[in-house]
C-alpha cells in the first residue's frame, strides 16, 4: 500500500496551517476603510480648491494615495511585519477603491453642492 502524503495537516510554528495566511481581524478591516473614506472624503472637499499647488504632483487625489502609501510604509514599521499579513492585497486594493469612490464624492459635494464664493 502506497504512502499518503499529509493535505496540509503540517502546523506552522504560529499555530496556522503552514503556507496559509491568517484572516485579518474584522476590526483591523474596518478601521482601513475607515481611514480610507475619512481620507478620502477629506481630500476630496478640499480637492477643489487645490491647496498644495496647480502641479501634477500637488493634486489633492495623488497626493491621498501618497499619503495611503506612506501611511502603510509606516504601518509596517511599526507592526515588523508586511503589510499583506495584517490586511490582504484584496482589502487593500478594495480599500484604495473606497478612498477613490469617497474622494469623488468629496469633489462633487465641495464643486456642486457647496460651491466656494
Amino acid at each position: 500500500m502506497p504512502a499518503r502524503r499529509s493535505s496540509g495537516s503540517a502546523r506552522a510554528t504560529d499555530g496556522g496551517i503552514a503556507g496559509e495566511k491568517q484572516a485579518a481581524a474584522p476590526r483591523v478591516i474596518a478601521a482601513w476603510f475607515g481611514a480610507a473614506i475619512a481620507a478620502g472624503l477629506g481630500f476630496g472637499l478640499i480637492g477643489d480648491r487645490r491647496p498644495f499647488g496647480d502641479g501634477v504632483f500637488a493634486h489633492p487625489l495623488l497626493m491621498l494615495f501618497i499619503v495611503a502609501a506612506a501611511a502603510m510604509l509606516i504601518l509596517r514599521v511599526l507592526i515588523a511585519r508586511p503589510v499583506p499579513d495584517v490586511i490582504s492585497e484584496r482589502m487593500l486594493l478594495f480599500g484604495c477603491f473606497v478612498a477613490l469612490a469617497a474622494f469623488l464624492v468629496g469633489n462633487f459635494a465641495s464643486a456642486q453642492l457647496w460651491p466656494i464664493r
